[in-house]
């Protein structure tokens, strides 16, 4: 007779027998769903899939840091390859209606949600964010489609008064070409979508180079899309893939024939890829750190304050470029907020995010809880208090315990960014106090204000206020809706993508006068005769 721990490893032996992946044989029904084979996948696509020339890049479960599948990653000169098929597809795709454009990215929002269970199981098992986390980042993919098919119809210039009699003038915009999109680990599939979507409908083609950490999402959704395009008997280098390291984002930077690079990822190698891009003036948009503050100020709603904050900074494990890293409460409530955020967070079960009633997985590489063991030391050499956590949790996976330190506003410590679930808290003595904290550092992504008295809100929002891109009343810093411009400020970036206008960016613009007077007048009235 065996015991349930003997059965359940025989089981497990059972299942994983002939798998050369473990954590494949696991999740052998949501990853063959999408395409992703065990062993070896290919990393190449464009127009057709390829194996890659270059390194192997095998795709690691943080919940035990055993293999998941591989990917052959391409080289520079297939990315070339995959450039010049782009090119190519992009000078017949450009001259297609704009709502015929949109028609196509309605099929692909709609092959997307039917896969919406296994893609948001693959980025929750490939990131270790929880699956409420990882279906809703494909939701989010779903819902730019849907912004993106609207304003396919919608897309319009304008017409400005000629001061020259029998003259039109007129401001319109017209594709780019090919916009090249290098996306992080934390969000493998949405930052994509902003691009691919709104460069779709704009007449662009995307070549995309994902997270080195994440290239099984990356391949799963260019399957998806693949097969749409060929249906609409589209080419599909329209949507080209190349799986890489540092030397394929490097050669993507340099290219002239690519005419926008959307770079997401930290601020340091964000320097470095504007740099080069500026260089050649070619057009930018970069997604970087965010050092995000929550201020609650005396007159706030304390209990939603306190699940907003959870929220915020324990969310996909602090992992997201939005995480609430500094809380700024006020002196009169700062004792009684800290007391009930501390009792929240030990009602947080960390564990496998695909487990029902998990609310915070793991980091997502070993070198993340090393970043993170040095912040929590680092607080206490700076004078700081760890009030709730600081502790990495004994396993294979990467597991840390979500940590609420007490410091001074203006520690070194609290001043960067560090990519983990570890929250600042700082007293302040009123509102402007807190708005100069919150300005205070080099990074201007997401802050927050909870109040309840509308004279603040209009302060916080106003040329005074927050000088982030991101600027929230109640709400917590995390969760961004896809109708606004997603984008920040300062060492952020200043790239905006996702709703509202970020459809220009795609765009070059064109101001056209024509003349059908038959006449030859100058402006500004002169005379040259």
């Amino acid at each position: 007779m065996f015991s349930t721990r003997a059965l359940a490893s025989r089981t497990l032996r059972s299942a994983t027998r002939g798998y050369s992946n473990k954590a494949y044989a696991s999740h052998k029904a949501i990853l063959s769903e999408l395409g992703i084979v065990d062993g070896m996948n290919q990393g190449v696509f464009d127009g057709k899939w390829k194996d890659g020339l270059g390194a192997v890049q095998t795709s690691v479960s943080p919940v035990t840091n055993e293999s998941i599948a591989s990917v052959s990653c391409g080289t520079p000169a297939q990315l070339q390859t995959a450039i010049e098929n782009a090119r190519a597809a992009q000078a017949e795709f450009r001259l297609m209606p704009a709502p015929k454009r949109g028609e196509v990215v309605r099929q692909i929002r709609e092959r997307l949600a039917r896969h919406s269970h296994a893609l948001g199981s693959l980025v929750s098992l490939e990131v270790g964010k929880i699956y409420a986390e990882g279906v809703g980042e494909i939701q989010e993919y779903v819902d730019i489609c849907d912004f993106a098919t609207g304003l396919s119809r919608a897309i319009n210039g304008s017409v400005i008064p000629s001061e020259r009699p029998g003259h039109f003038m007129m401001e319109q915009y017209h594709p780019l070409g090919l916009v090249g999109v290098i996306s992080a680990f934390n969000f493998p599939a949405a930052v994509a979508g902003w691009n691919v979507a709104l460069a779709m409908i704009t007449g662009n083609a995307t070549v995309w180079k994902p997270a080195p950490s994440t290239p099984l999402t990356a391949v799963a959704i260019t399957k998806i899309i693949h097969k749409v395009l060929d249906e609409n008997k589209l080419s599909g280098s329209l949507h080209s893939l190349v799986c890489g390291g540092a030397d394929v984002g490097e050669y993507m930077a340099r290219s002239q024939s690519v005419d926008l690079v959307s770079f997401t990822g930290s601020t340091e190698v964000g320097r470095t890829v504007g740099t080069i891009v500026q260089n050649r003036f070619g057009k930018l948009l970069l997604e970087l750190g965010g050092n995000n503050a929550i201020i609650v100020n005396d007159d706030a709603d304390i209990e939603l304050a306190v699940r907003a904050c959870l929220f915020a900074a324990v969310g996909t494990a602090g992992q997201r470029c939005t995480t609430t890293r500094r809380l700024f409460l006020h002196e009169k409530i700062h004792d009684e907020f800290v007391e009930r955020l501390v009792k929240a967070y030990a009602q947080v079960r960390i564990g496998d995010p695909l487990q029902e009633g998990i609310l915070c997985g793991p980091l997502h590489t070993k070198t993340a809880v090393e970043h993170y063991v040095k912040a929590i030391e680092a607080v206490k050499q700076q004078g700081g208090k760890v009030l709730v956590g600081g502790k990495v949790i004994p396993g294979p996976g990467n597991f840390v315990e979500p940590t609420i330190t007490s410091v001074p506003a203006d520690a070194p410590v609290a001043q960067h960014e560090v990519f983990v679930p570890i929250l600042h808290v700082s007293k302040i003595k009123n509102l402007e106090e807190g708005i100069k904290f919150n300005n205070s550092v080099r990074q201007g992504l997401s802050s927050s204000l909870f109040t309840s008295n509308i004279s603040n809100v209009f302060k916080w929002t106003g040329p005074a206020g927050s000088d982030c891109g991101i600027v929230n009343v109640n709400i917590p810093t995390n969760g961004a809706e896809i109708g606004g411009a997603f984008g920040g400020e300062k060492e952020t970036g200043g790239g905006r993508e996702s709703g509202s206008d970020s459809w220009k960016q795609y765009c070059r613009r064109q101001t056209a006068t024509i003349n059908y007077s038959g006449a030859l007048p100058l402006a500004q009235g002169i005379k040259f005769e």
